[in-house]
């Protein structure tokens, strides 16, 4: 039987019937299990790739259940290991814990018991194995554009303008709100665009004080004014070749704006002290939040710059008009959390995902990846775990009943391991209804593939 949990069960026990009812009961639940009839026939399979785990009699003939705990945890110190032991071996399988082992079952136990202690340490190595994948990947991540997690309409628009206009030069105004995301927008233009081998400057307009900007922006040479011992080379000038990233660009003072704007026109620019024009080859991209018409109709930004800026504009929601993409991105960053605080990442609940949905994140994906971290650390909080008293009720009906329906469905393909047609029966619904269903709430069987940008 193939298994619609991955991972591998490999279930050592040299009483031949006994071998055979425990991988039979695995099986049926949906595990691929085999059987071994000695520890030396399964420890070749063990490595630190191994992604499943090991159930093991603790007598056995020739190596024991403890030598094949002990040979494990030198091959691979992560693959849970249960030990299954008589009534006069529990003081030996509290010792084994103390070693290590994930946990022990005691003759003689019903098979629910197997199941549920097979399943529970499979789904601690599954996530060791992520937890791994993802340190390789954020090792590589110098190379690679970075991830735009989410699936909701307005993401997947996202992506394909990023994939449309990443290989141009064309300027690109991004408009979201604060911590929605906007400079992980820019970095995938700058890093799927022929200039990625080239410098990505990132510079708040709104943290820069007025007095210091058009040096910082230009630059200077010596003697432009008291203090300028050297020639200093400005934030346009060091992006040469690579992409300008302006953020908060409703905060750049507007006198810097004409010089901005010539700059883009002109393609040259001077440093302050200088006559001499240094040519400059970049492209820019900007970021804003709110409406830029209402500056330009206040006065407070130029008309002319703003369709040199907004060739093409991406525009970013928030996370409250996006709640689809919340618990992808919550479940990512706790992976990310525990890959940099070491600590192992915790498994949230359907409860935990319902909840996290409901939330408004005024803070968009910064505040979600603060509350993430948190979450990792163990400190107490009131996101993931907790919801406001009476939050469900502020929600509209339909909401309140599509998310009830979805944690069922959830539910049911957890009790059934992602077996569809297992969760169908025991919703008792069509099994072409409950695709359907999974479809539009964004929820998979186990082993099938779930690629999200």
């Amino acid at each position: 039987m193939i298994s619609s949990m991955p991972g591998r069960v490999l279930y050592v026990e040299d009483d031949e019937l006994v071998r055979r009812a425990g991988v039979q009961s695995l099986q049926l639940a949906g595990f691929d299990a085999a059987g071994f009839a000695n520890a030396e026939a399964a420890l070749p399979l063990v490595d630190a790739e191994f992604a499943g785990v090991v159930v093991s009699d603790i007598r056995l003939p020739g190596m024991s259940g403890l030598d094949l705990l002990a040979q494990c945890h030198e091959r691979a110190p992560d693959v849970p290991v249960i030990l299954v032991t008589g009534h006069g071996d529990i003081s030996m399988a509290v010792q084994a814990m103390r070693d290590g082992a994930y946990d022990f079952i005691e003759k003689p136990f019903a098979s629910e018991r197997l199941i549920e202690t097979v399943r529970r340490a499979l789904e601690r190595r599954m996530l060791m194995l992520e937890n791994l994948a993802l340190r390789r990947e954020l090792a590589g991540q110098n190379t690679l554009a970075p991830r735009i997690i989410g699936k909701s309409p307005a993401i997947e628009q996202v992506r394909r303008l990023i994939a449309n206009v990443a290989p141009t030069d064309a300027s690109v105004l991004i408009n979201g709100d604060t911590g929605a995301g906007k400079e992980l927008i820019a970095r995938s233009l700058h890093e799927l665009s022929p200039r990625r081998d080239k410098p990505f400057v990132a510079v708040n307009c709104g943290a820069l004080p007025e007095p210091m900007f058009e040096s910082e922006m230009f630059g200077y040479e010596p003697g432009a004014f008291t203090g300028a011992a050297k020639r200093r080379i400005g934030k346009l000038e060091h992006a040469m070749g690579g992409t300008l990233f302006l953020d908060e660009i409703e905060s750049m003072p507007l006198a810097l704006q004409v010089k901005l704007l010539r700059v883009l026109q002109d393609g040259v620019l001077e440093r302050l002290g200088s006559n001499q024009p240094v040519r400059v080859d970049l492209r820019v991209v900007a970021a804003a939040k709110g409406d830029m018409m209402e500056h330009v109709a206040a006065g407070t930004f130029r008309r002319d710059l703003l369709y040199r800026l907004n060739v093409v504009t991406i525009a970013l929601p928030p996370l409250a008009e996006r709640r689809e993409d919340i618990v992808p991105l919550f479940e990512h960053f706790l992976l990310d959390a525990a890959v940099r605080y070491q600590r192992p990442a915790p498994l949230l609940t359907e409860r935990d995902r319902m909840r996290l949905a409901q939330r408004d994140w005024p803070g968009n994906v910064r505040e979600l990846r603060n509350a993430a971290d948190r979450y990792v650390l163990g400190i107490p909080d009131d996101v993931a775990p907790q919801a406001a008293s009476g939050a469900d009720d502020a929600l509209p009906l339909k909401e309140r009943v599509e998310q009830y329906e979805r944690a069922l469905i959830a539910d049911a393909l957890q009790q059934t391991h992602g077996a569809v047609a297992q969760a169908a029966e025991r919703l008792q619904m069509a099994k072409a209804t409950l695709y359907e269903k999974m479809r539009r709430y964004g929820l998979v069987a186990r082993g099938e593939s779930e690629a999200r940008g």
